[in-house]
């Protein structure tokens, strides 16, 4: 697991720093984030998001959001809208939005540059055949017998690729560099494919489309981009980013630099993973909450501020490693405790008449809305004779240590008054119990008496009369296993989905404001956790609400323990 300490200085910007020092780069930092949308983005791009966005706020760059929508086969609208609704949801904006699509003329021309310098050549080779040519890191690669093809004919084949002479995958554009070098991505790498497909913006203008290592460091170099921030499987792919600018004699040349992506336990970041899921709708679609997606935590509840919050003390690192996501719930509780309204929901409700209580009687208490907030006022709870309280504050037979209610013992009532059970009322044919009956001490309003008496138990409450019916998700981990993503080879990853990860309460009462709780409003249910008004599914009539997160902060206990020993 990763060691979190507080947020400090980091690789990145020291390297900034020094550039800044000499007097590089003369226009400013620029950053740029630049996701392929063949997906939505999670939890790992927004560490991601906060960097670069992050650093160019800092520095007073800027940044921009780029598209690398290079495989149209992949790609749709729907995810380029989702991941700049991410970015905004997040907190940031971007100073340009481009698409690698908008270049597609220019790199075409860069890798005409490239054939009639001789560092590229069309190679008729079928792709398997390539690959077996690119050898293994410990033994040279095998040239491909098209290498020497004379530039004038691969500038001819190159062009007859363009107007679609030739069929998908019949030949490919490859850059003459170094079959001997250790570096794989260094062996003539290709850099345009024939593949007749639909692209999102340009239509059916292109049937030959770019490979992202020839598409990326160039679209930097195009917007400016002083520091392009990658994670760190791209860091075998830096020299040939490095080799392009030079090779095409490109008077910018951006800097590539490498962080540690994020992971999380019990937690999957594969995007074909995760679209398997949606697919085969084991999840309820890209933003169910139980996804590490940036929409499924905003449907759950979470906050940008405590994803804001997390990738900055987590900090950047240059190894890999796991960050247990019970730091992230802890920053998530840290944020929405300071902001979440307290209320009272009865999640499996049992009935409670106080018998000596008049039965046309209401009267209303008041209660804070926030502690932690004084500025966010009370609100008054209506009481009256009959009531719901949880079931598992009731035991007929309670076990040592049990404090609230039960035959003869006396509770109290959160903001209002002290109860004794006096009786119970089963069900007839079960024999379970359906109702206790109750006396209330007219002296203890507001959880005092005169006496001084004091009670160890307290039960949140919800006034039957005016209860509003709500259903609530209880969500958890997707997974069973802290490393979903290290399946053991003769096992399949899906055996380790959580069958508990989600229960769904249909008959739960919650206090009558709740009604007018708009979705996506975030609320601490007493005793329970933080929940929030679904996104897509609560409705005035029917109120539906997700657990974000309990109210258990395993992170801060396992600090506890770790500074006692």
């Amino acid at each position: 697991m990763a060691d979190i300490q507080p947020s400090s200085r980091d690789f990145i910007r020291d390297i900034i720093d020094a550039d800044l020092a000499r007097g590089l780069p003369a226009h400013g930092v620029a950053t740029r984030f630049p996701p392929e949308p063949n997906g939505y983005l999670h939890i790992g791009h927004a560490k991601s998001i906060c960097l670069n966005f992050g650093i160019a706020r800092e520095y007073g760059g800027t940044c921009n959001l780029r598209f690398d929508d290079t495989n149209p086969t992949k790609e749709e609208v729907e995810y380029v809208e989702s991941i700049m609704e991410d970015v905004r949801w997040l907190g940031f904006s971007w100073d340009g939005l481009y698409y690698a699509s908008d270049y597609f003329e220019q790199l075409y021309r860069w890798a005409e540059f490239l054939i009639e310098k001789g560092l590229a050549y069309v190679d008729d080779s079928p792709a398997e055949e390539i690959s077996r040519m690119r050898g293994a890191p410990a033994m040279p690669g095998t040239p491909s017998p098209y290498r020497e093809r004379p530039p004038r004919e691969s500038l001819d084949l190159f062009r007859r690729m363009r107007a679609g002479e030739f069929p998908d995958g019949s030949r490919v554009l490859r850059a003459r560099i170094d079959m001997a070098s250790p570096n794989l991505n260094m062996r003539d790498p290709v850099l345009y494919r024939i593949r007749r497909a639909t692209h999102h913006r340009t239509g059916d203008d292109w049937c030959i489309y770019p490979m992202y290592d020839f598409a990326h460091g160039q679209s930097d170099a195009i917007e400016g981009i002083t520091h392009s921030i990658c994670t760190l499987e791209f860091e075998n792919h830096r020299p040939l980013y490095d080799w392009f600018l030079e090779a095409l004699e490109l008077p910018h040349r951006p800097r590539q630099i490498e962080f540690a992506r994020l992971n999380l336990t019990y937690t999957m970041m594969s995007k074909r993973r995760l679209l398997e899921l949606v697919r085969e709708k084991i999840v309820s679609g890209w933003d169910d909450p139980r996804m590490p997606t940036i929409s499924g935590l905003r449907r759950r509840g979470y906050t940008p501020e405590a994803i804001r919050t997390f990738a900055d003390r987590i900090g950047v690192a240059k190894v890999n490693s796991t960050v247990d996501v019970a730091f992230l719930e802890f920053c998530l509780r840290e944020d929405l405790n300071r902001k979440a309204p307290r209320v009272m929901a009865v999640l499996d409700p049992l009935k409670v008449t106080i018998t000596n209580y008049p039965e046309d009687k209401t009267e209303t208490f008041p209660a804070e809305n926030n502690p932690e907030d004084p500025a966010a006022g009370t609100r008054l709870l209506p009481f009256g004779r009959t009531l719901y309280i949880e079931r598992e504050d009731f035991h007929e037979n309670p076990p040592r240590g049990f404090f609230r209610l039960s035959p003869g013992k006396e509770i109290r009532l959160k903001h209002a008054y002290y109860i004794t059970c006096t009786g119970v009322v089963r069900d007839p044919a079960t024999g379970d119990v359906t109702e206790v009956l109750c006396s209330y001490d007219p002296e203890s309003r507001g959880g005092g008496t005169p006496d001084g008496r004091k009670v160890k138990g307290t039960s949140h409450w919800v006034s039957a009369r005016h209860a509003v019916d709500a259903e609530v998700r209880l969500y958890d981990h997707l997974f069973t296993q802290p490393d979903p993503q290290n399946t053991p080879d003769n096992g399949d990853w899906k055996d380790l989905l959580n069958p508990a990860s989600l229960q769904v309460l249909k008959n739960c009462k919650v206090e009558p404001g709740l009604r007018e709780a708009a979705p996506g409003a975030k609320f601490q249910f007493l005793r329970q956790g933080y929940f929030c008004a679904d996104l897509q599914d609560h409705r005035r009539d029917r109120p539906v609400f997700n657990r974000t997160v309990t109210l258990r902060d395993t992170w801060a206990k396992m600090q506890n323990r770790t500074r006692e020993s």
